[in-house]
């Protein structure tokens, strides 16, 4: 469930434009209109206000935004104006730029996003940059590492709910021989990473936890530099639970030495209006405390409200 809240009865687009400009004028700007009007619309919403705001002030909303806002507040702000696969299409791109530390964020798009919205982020990214996201990534990467996530953003999966139970015990045999053989990248392994359903995967990673004793991510494990097996267990978490995965990366960008203010960002703003509900739940389970409360800890000012709004809180 999504944590986004919108108020009834809802303003028109062009008085939220009107807001907005009001907010942005004077000596001082009022971060808080800006924060009460954009954290509670939704994707389509927000677009309509950006259409009426360069309809009738003739200017950009995001270029005033970001000359009006600063630090991590204008980035959280950025990000969460911008349409859910426009918003993906940079992401990837910025993650492009510095891969070798990133490309979680690559998987995560490619495995966490239906067949349908990856296509969109494709579509979204050709247009803004004038090549396709599968070029960037080989253009950027070598080797194994290279092979997995070309395949994962090339994919487009059935996604339906059927699934064929002897394929999943054929494809959890082939996996545990290639582990047995230390054949982590072979291009089995990646052949069904990347063009199995979620939830034919999902079976498959069920059956190899009931046939070999142990969870399938435990079984890629390897150093912590080694970023074909680290891309492995990404894609496996993100697909086969979602909700969890975003949760290790919501405790480990505030547990960390110094927060890690991209990643929460990125999950806040990319989740709030899909499951971050249940990323809550997931969060108070395994750190028995309210992520409001732990976010609300590492956070200071407009930012911290922000992201609070988004949140439900």
């Amino acid at each position: 469930m999504a944590t986004l809240t919108i108020p009834h009865p809802l303003p028109s687009p062009t008085e939220d434009a009107e807001n907005l400009r009001k907010a942005c004028q004077g000596w001082g700007t009022n971060e808080k209109a800006i924060i009460s009007i954009l954290g509670h619309r939704d994707a389509a919403q927000r677009t309509l206000i950006r259409i009426a705001y360069e309809e009738h002030y003739q200017e950009n909303l995001i270029k005033r935004l970001e000359s009006e806002i600063s630090g991590d507040f204008e980035k959280a702000v950025y990000r969460w104006i911008l349409e859910p696969v426009e918003r993906d299409a940079i992401l990837a791109k910025d993650t492009i730029k510095k891969i070798n530390h990133e490309h979680r964020v690559i998987v995560e798009i490619a495995c966490s996003r239906s067949p349908k919205e990856l296509l969109s982020v494709k579509q979204a990214y050709h247009s803004r940059f004038k090549c396709s996201l599968e070029e960037d990534v080989a253009a950027h990467t070598k080797g194994d590492f290279r092979k997995l996530l070309v395949a994962l953003v090339s994919s487009y999966r059935y996604d339906g709910e059927e699934i064929n139970a002897r394929l999943a015990q054929s494809e959890a045999n082939i996996i545990h021989e290639a582990i047995e053989e230390k054949a982590f990248s072979h291009e089995e392994i990646i052949r069904i990473l990347s063009t199995r359903s979620k939830a034919q995967l999902n079976a498959t990673f069920n059956r190899y936890r009931d046939e070999y004793g142990t969870s399938i991510t435990k079984c890629f494990m390897g150093h912590p530099e080694d970023e074909f097996l680290s891309a492995v267990r990404v894609a496996i978490r993100s697909i086969s639970s979602p909700h969890k995965y975003f949760e290790k990366v919501l405790r480990n960008a505030i547990n960390k030495l110094g927060t890690d203010e991209g990643a929460l960002t990125r999950v806040i703003v990319t989740r709030a209006e899909k499951d971050l509900k249940e990323i809550k739940d997931a969060y108070y389970k395994r750190n028995s405390v309210p992520l409001k409360e732990a976010v609300a800890k590492d956070t200071s000012g407009d930012y911290k409200t922000f992201l609070l709004t988004l949140l439900g809180d």
